[in-house]
């Protein structure tokens, strides 16, 4: 779909803010080139130069894939059949449950198609790239203050080869469409069948703008995605993942998830060993919550960008099943708000949104690293406390209470020429 971009709503000169003073292009460039780093290293690391490793996300993606070939795809949605598989196709077995929806069995097939490390260096990257030019097609010339705010979400997906990066996308396409007022919106937001509890907010945003075509086309979108999962891998599939879900749901509400990754309120209240039923209930006061703020923000007359914005930021709220490579929500979230919030927000007020969001997005990594090098093998996690949840709280709470400021007058404004390293970045 066509895509072009949001320009801010002013251009009037002001004091470059805490984002644009970091963004130099010296360190926009060091992050990609970092970014760059990883993926290459990650590929590295899945040939086996380096010897033996243990399973990781990208992994499982792999693993489900060649199940879709071996035609027992289905015996993927039983923990204990994926294990058994796991140990036959790469002499491991971890917990990384599969409990994604059949359409997506047909994107993983393709990976597994080239080996691990090729199909991981291909993945990452252009599901990076393409996140990351839907990013700047909606930020425009806050892109690299952008980037600054988001580099641990980014390297967090890089590190393990999720698909945050592809949700990020098909999102933040159907934000743009959203924005603009383009029936094609539908077609992103169907795709988004393959994660769908991460499409609530946004839906949730075309109904209340009343986008009646934008939603037909997304229903027609799923409609045939699940159809052709139907007609490639049979119509046991959908008993079979039916199955899973239920079992994913049991081990949710086990503990049996590393909780310290996820960036929902049930996880962070599972962590406290909080009962299961309380943690949902407080999970489902959070979803309702956080899309009648998005209601709110329309019934308030509050600029289309905005309201898309908020959407895709509270699609993260929704589900107690979120991980930190989900935060691409918070990031096309951000980049839809991020000309607005640093319009009106103070220095303590950036340096408050660039802190939480860094915690809210980084504090997994740093989590996982912690139990995987100082733990001993077999005990328990050294660090199991889920943060995130919190985190997003304030920072989504910070972002609605400075939206609800009116602008600075133009007068309070001056020229800063730091500001024009924002301006330099944005060439890259």
């Amino acid at each position: 779909m066509r895509t072009a971009s949001l320009p801010a709503e002013q251009s009037r000169p002001r004091p470059a803010t805490v984002y644009e003073r970091l963004a130099t292009p010296l360190v926009v460039r060091t992050l990609l080139a970092a970014l760059t780093v990883v993926i290459l290293g990650r590929t590295a690391r899945f040939t086996g130069l380096f010897g033996p490793i243990g399973l990781s996300d990208f992994d499982i993606l792999h693993i489900a894939g060649r199940m879709v070939w071996r035609g027992d795809i289905a015996d993927a949605y039983h923990l204990p059949a994926l294990l058994r598989v796991q140990q036959d196709l790469t002499g491991q077995q971890d917990f990384l449950p599969w409990a994604y929806p059949p359409p997506f069995n047909l994107v993983v097939a393709v990976l597994a198609t080239l080996p691990v490390s090729l199909a991981y260096l291909l993945f990452t990257g252009t599901t990076l790239a393409a996140f990351l030019f839907v990013l700047r097609r909606i930020a425009g010339p806050f892109f690299p203050a952008l980037l600054i705010a988001l580099f641990p979400a980014l390297f967090i997906t890089v590190s393990c080869g999720q698909n945050g990066f592809l949700t990020g996308t098909l999102i933040g396409l159907s934000c743009l469409g959203l924005v603009h007022g383009r029936a094609s919106a539908g077609l992103p937001l169907g795709l988004m069948v393959i994660k769908p509890h991460l499409a609530v907010g946004v839906a949730v945003c075309a109904l209340a703008l009343r986008r009646w075509a934008c939603l037909a086309v997304a229903a027609v979108t799923a409609g045939l995605a699940a159809a052709l999962a139907t007609a490639v891998l049979g119509p046991a599939i959908w008993p079979a993942f039916l199955r899973g879900a239920d079992e994913a749901s049991a081990n949710l509400a086990a503990g049996l998830y590393p909780l310290f990754r996820m960036v929902s309120v049930y996880a962070s209240l599972r962590s406290l060993d909080l009962p299961a039923a309380v943690a949902l209930a407080a999970q489902v006061v959070t979803a309702v919550t956080a899309l009648g703020f998005v209601l709110l923000a329309l019934r308030r007359g509050v600029a289309r960008r905005q309201v898309v914005g908020l959407a895709a930021a509270a699609g993260l709220l929704v589900s107690p099943y979120a991980y930190d490579y989900d935060l691409s929500l918070y990031g096309v979230g951000l980049a839809l708000l991020l000309p607005d919030l640093l319009d009106r927000a103070s220095r303590r007020e950036q340096a408050a949104l660039l802190g939480l969001g860094w915690v809210a997005s980084g504090y997994g990594f740093v989590a996982g690293t912690i139990n995987e090098h100082l733990a001993p093998v077999g005990a328990e996690p050294l660090v199991a406390l889920s943060l995130p949840g919190p985190f997003l709280l304030i920072l989504l709470a910070l972002m609605w209470h400075v939206l609800g400021r009116e602008r600075a007058p133009a007068s309070a404004l001056q020229t800063d020429p730091a500001a024009a390293a924002l301006q330099a970045s944005a060439a890259l």
